[in-house]
Order: C-alpha cells, then structure tokens, then sequence
C-alpha cells in the first residue's frame, strides 16, 4: 500500500495533469500544495478565449462614450450589468457614481479589486475607428471628453478578472468586492466612497488590488514598485491683491501681475536650494488669470499649480517654502499680504510587502522578466486613500504599446510615445487587456492561496 506521502504526490500530480487540460475546475488544490501556476495560466487563456469578443466591445463602447468625474452614470450602469450576469450582488451609487460589486464563496478572506470609471476634459486625436467625439460641460464650459489615461483599458480588465475568477471559483474560498470608483482624475472619487460607507455599508476588505496603464512600456509587461509608487498631490491657490489702474501711470498701483510672475520663477529655489536634490518634489502652476485689458493692472492675479512628493517630510518643508516666498513676495511689493489655499489631495502609494511578497512570486513565475521593478512614478493616484484606510494593497501597472515601437522610441529611433493624458494616447486593446486579466487574477489568487495555507 502507498504511503501518505505517496499518495499526497500521486494526487498532488493528478491535479496538475487535469488542470493543464483544463478537465478539473470542480477539482480543489490539495492540502498545502503549491499554486499551480502553469495551470492556471492556461485556465485563464482558455477563459480569455471564450470572453474577449465581449471584452473587446465593451472596452470600446466604454472608449467612445466616455464620462467625466461624478458624470459616469451610463459608464457605471454598464459595468453593473455585467456584474450582476456574474450573480455579483452590485448597489450602485455609492459615492454619488460608484459601485460596488460582492459575491461570497465560502469563508476566507474579503478581497477587494478596484477599477476607476471616469474619463478627462480633452479632444482625443488618436483617429482610431471607435474614438471618442463625445462632449460634456465641466466648470460652466463645453469639452470634449477622451478616455487619455487608461480607465477604459481598466474596466474591461476588471470585468474579465471578475469573468475568470468566478469560472475558477472552486480554487479559492472568500469574498470577491469589485468595486468601480468615480473621480479618481480629481483626486475625490475613493474619498466619496468612504464617506459614504463603502468600508461600513460593505465588508471592509482584507487586501487589495488594482492596476493601472503605463504608456511607457510594452504590452505584455507587468511593473511594480516596492514601497512608495507615486506622489502626493496638492492643489495650490494663490491671489495676489494689489491696486489696479492704468498701465501708463504704474507707480500710482500695485502691481499683482508683476508678484504672481516673481512667485512662478521664485518659488523654483525652494525646489532647488532647500529641498534635498536626492528627493522627489515638483511645485507646477498650471494657471494664471488676471487683468481685462493690456493697458490695465488689474486688482488681483490667482494662480493655480499643484505640488507633489513623495516623503511627508519633503512635502512639509515644500509647503513650508511656497508660503513663505509667496508672503516675502507681496510685502516687497508693499502689497496686502496674499490669499494662499493649499488643498490636501491623495497620499502617496504605498505597496505592503506582504501582499507584494505573495503576489511577487506568482507573478514571477507567470511573466518571468516581463515583471519589472520600476523606481516610483511621480503623478498622484487616490487608491491611496483605501491604503491609508486599513487595506493592505498590491498597486501595480501594465504596458500598452508594440514592444518594437517602444524599442525605436526608446534607442531614439522611431517617435515618441504618446504618455497618459495625451491626445494620441492609444493602448494596443487585446494584449493590454488580456495581461491585465492575467496579472490581475493571479495576483488575488495567490492571497486567496497564501490565507488558506495560513489556515491550515
């Protein structure tokens, strides 16, 4: 008679034989034994095949018809019907236009997955069939509306995952929490939810994941950061007050224009001459408005600009500096002192080494050299919000254009590619999603995986 240990090995096998030839999804992994990686991932491609023709279409209804913060109520209802085709339990409107997705399968842990629904304020140049010509009004005046970052990659990937993860239910015990987050290009989005209860209305999670599209790399490609993995974000609003007249007679004024352009040129030595050189921090203005007509100095200037970093202590001695310029400023101009708002925006991105040591391994084992650590990325993301709310997470991102052409940009021979934000921003639809799918699935899989090895 076999021994147990013989007979853990036979069975061990039979798993993995089944699983490769996709004859076993009613078959449970057994006791302590590894993920099976190669199984997996041809679980997934077989699961892809059968579902990316309506992944497809939907990623590019969503293209074309995009929405912009708070405004993506026709977005939403279309991931909430796919939802609940899936059986999920969806309530929409959490958080005025998100969503939130559940489905249980057991006891284990609450795993959350999260995707952003809104699109930006930009005519979209790309030329592409199902390009967006959609337009909206935003702040009092009428905008085109363009899907430039990338959610529309991330929502077709969201609802694959959810597709894959509940045709491989029988390889993991938990709870699904799918949730689609308005306003996260403003920075308000992840906020709105909590306040209205998406960690006390709902189980709040025990992990979570979500990804982003990186315009840099090539489609196939997984990037991760160890620790921090992007910015803090804050607005800056400044009104400069003078004394308005003619601009013939100057000396009778004070002059707002001539401080705001002093701060926007000043305000660059305290990013160069106290802050530490070997540590990231950025003060940009974006806007400046003032004045009606050219022979007039008008009464006031405001400027607008948004300061990021990645340490607490250099955002400090940042904030600390840009007052100060700016209050130095006005009283050599012998002007009243200025109005200064700095709006507090998301933390920076913290990855838990926990979540990312687990997933790291599968991941690892899945995409080989196409998983890549990549240092920190310096625009802002609000998943931080959910971090700094008590979800140990997993933020990572995935290439999205033909590796050949990110080859020629980068050795300087071919153009250069179009980043997030821009006009032309144009992911390559099929690999794109289909590594997000994949990423995305392994990387829950293997907490689902880690927690019940920890049970046991």
């Amino acid at each position: 008679m076999a021994s147990k240990l013989e007979r853990f090995a036979m069975i061990r096998l039979l798993t993995t034989l089944l699983a490769s030839a996709g004859l076993c999804n009613w078959l449970p992994l057994p006791a302590h034994a590894e993920l099976d990686v190669v199984g997996l991932k041809g679980a997934i491609a077989r699961s892809l095949e059968r579902e990316y023709p309506k992944l497809e279409a939907l990623y590019k209804d969503i293209h074309a018809h995009p929405e912009i913060a708070f405004q993506e109520e026709k977005t939403a209802a279309k991931l909430a019907a796919e939802m609940r085709a899936l059986d999920f339990q969806v309530t929409e409107h959490v958080g005025k236009t998100g969503l939130v997705a559940i489905y249980g399968n057991g006891e284990g842990p609450t795993i959350m997955v999260r995707t952003e629904l809104d699109a930006l304020p930009i005519e979209e140049k790309t030329g592409l069939a199902y390009a967006s010509h959609d337009k909206t009004t935003w702040q009092g005046r009428e905008t085109f509306v363009a899907h430039s970052c990338g959610h529309d990659i991330h929502m077709a990937s969201w609802v694959g995952t959810a597709k894959t993860l509940i045709g491989l239910k029988d390889r993991w015990r938990g709870t699904l929490m799918f949730v689609a987050q308005p306003a996260e290009e403003i920075g308000a989005g992840a906020r709105a939810m909590l306040i209205d209860g998406l960690f006390t209305r709902f189980p709040k999670p025990d992990f979570g994941f979500a990804l982003h599209a990186n315009g840099g790399f090539a489609y196939g490609s997984v990037l991760y950061n160890v620790g921090v993995g992007s910015s803090s974000s804050d607005g800056l609003y400044i009104s400069f007050r003078g004394r308005g007249g003619h601009g013939a007679v100057p000396q009778a004024t004070i002059d707002p224009v001539m401080m705001a352009a002093r701060f926007v040129v000043d305000v660059q030595s305290v990013i160069s001459r106290e802050k530490d050189p070997t540590e990231f921090g950025v003060v940009s203005m974006g806007s400046i408005h003032g004045g009606t007509g050219a022979n007039i100095i008008p009464e006031d200037v405001v400027l607008l600009g948004t300061i990021r970093s990645f340490k607490p202590e250099v955002r400090a001695k940042m904030l600390e500096g840009i007052v100060r310029t700016a209050k130095a400023i006005a009283a050599m101009s012998n002007a009243p002192e200025p109005v200064i708002r700095i709006t507090e925006g998301p933390k920076a991105v913290i990855n838990d080494p926990g979540v990312l040591g687990t997933a790291e391994k599968v991941l690892r084992a899945a995409f080989g050299d196409k998983l890549k650590l990549v240092p920190p990325v310096t625009p802002s993301e609000d998943y931080s919000e959910f971090i700094s709310s008590g979800v140990p997470s997993m933020f990572f991102r995935i290439g999205v254009y033909e590796p050949e052409r990110v080859a020629a940009a980068r050795e300087g021979e071919g153009p250069q590619l179009p980043p997030n934000h821009s006009p032309l921003f144009a992911p390559v639809p099929r690999p794109t999603i289909e590594t997000g799918i994949e990423a995305m699935t392994l990387a829950v899989l293997s907490v689902f995986d880690e927690h019940a090895r920890k049970k046991e």
